[in-house]
């Protein structure tokens, strides 16, 4: 494009000009100074891009040598005014705006003093000055168009930045809550699969008839761990497509999950006060107590789990306790593998504005307890 440029400004200020020439008289005919004088402006639009100033320099003095040398005039300014415009956009507003007040004096006066030629009228000077400041006002706009341009790019690239961020963000937040929602549903229930086999297996040969109950449960178990990866699969369709019929369990299901737990032998005893906790609260309240007896199935020899669910002082109190102790293995309360059911229930709490604690009672076995906020229904958690 430089170059383009640079070919097309020497061919109009030497080409037109020397087709002019033909036709001035009492002026000094061209040579070879004067023809190299009309190149050298043109000739440093190559490098207009690196050295703005330094082309803007080169062309005012090559042109102010032709015009005091008397060659014949013409388009002889075109090199200047590219180099002029450069200068400006690129932000040498100071060495653009000092050309124009040098050329001013310089090409209107300079001849006089030197050549000898007259003073110019009043219209000359006028008329110089008002083309100067069109000049002026058009390469002003221009860069005032190109920065408008540059910044509304540059917003465009920081708001396209700020949109993936967010669309990242919200990613990460869906995938926990999505790895959250399956460990909950499939941990429990593969915990009580397994409990079941293993009572199936030493039961068969001892008392084959309870066999039949062991396989009964784990059947149950299955279908309900199939139903509940559906419901969460279901949720992760897409908006206008067809939405999950399943309703999301709640704190009225925790008569099944007592109901499974005690397929297990485990001997539950459940306090819950009737309330209606907003929906968010009702899910995470749910979950909170399927992990914690999933964790006494996995990790406890207990015999015995007191669950309590009740409202204290506008929150929602869930207290889960056992009279297990821990079992070879993961720990439930934390360690590098295990820990990440207790850290799931946390998470839901934390998300409602609640807390969640858990850790062995002084009197022996484990407790887990969460309040959860009833007053108002925050985001429910993904």
């Amino acid at each position: 494009m430089d170059v383009a440029l640079a070919v097309l400004a020497a061919v109009v200020q030497i080409g037109v000009t020397a087709r002019l020439a033909r036709h001035h008289e009492h002026v000094r005919a061209l040579d070879v100074y004067g023809y190299l004088l009309l190149a050298a402006g043109p000739a440093a639009l190559l490098v207009r891009r690196r050295q703005p100033v330094a082309v803007l320099m080169l062309a005012f003095a090559t042109t102010l040598g032709y015009v005091l040398l008397g060659y014949p005039g013409g388009p002889v300014w075109v090199g200047l005014i590219v180099a002029f415009g450069t200068a400006l956009m690129s932000g040498h507003r100071i060495a653009a705006y000092g050309s124009l007040l040098a050329g001013y004096l310089g090409f209107l006066w300079l001849p006089v003093l030197t050549t000898g030629q007259p003073a110019p009228s009043a219209w000359a000077a006028g008329g110089l000055a008002a083309w100067l400041l069109l000049l002026l006002a058009g390469a002003e706009l221009i860069r005032n168009r190109r920065a408008f341009a540059q910044a509304s790019r540059q917003r465009a690239i920081e708001e396209q930045r700020s949109a993936h961020e967010a669309a990242r963000r919200q990613a990460s937040e869906e995938r926990l809550g999505i790895a959250r929602d399956l460990h909950d549903v499939v941990a429990h229930s593969l915990s009580l699969i397994n409990v079941q086999a293993g009572v199936a297996l030493e039961l068969m040969d001892q008392r084959p008839e309870q066999v039949r109950t062991a396989l009964t449960s784990i059947k149950q178990a299955s279908r309900e761990a199939l139903v509940d990866v559906q419901s969460v699969l279901d949720s992760l369709r897409r908006p206008g497509e067809e939405m999950p019929r399943a309703p999301a369990p709640g704190l009225r299901d925790v008569a099944e999950l007592v109901r499974r737990a005690e397929a297990t032998g485990l001997s539950v005893d459940v306090r819950v006060t009737p309330l209606s906790p907003p929906r968010g609260v009702d899910a995470a309240g749910y979950r909170i107590v399927q992990e914690a007896l999933t964790n006494v199935v996995r990790h406890a020899h207990a015999s015995r789990v007191n669950i309590r669910i009740a409202a204290d002082d506008g929150d929602l109190v869930i207290e889960v306790e056992d009279d297990g102790t821990e079992r070879p293995g993961p720990s439930r309360s934390g360690g590098s593998a295990g820990g990440r059911g207790i850290r799931g229930m946390t998470e839901r709490a934390t998300a409602l504005g609640g807390e969640l604690t858990a850790g062995p009672r002084p009197a022996g076995g484990f407790a887990v307890r969460a309040r959860l906020p009833l007053a108002t229904e925050p985001l429910e958690p993904r």
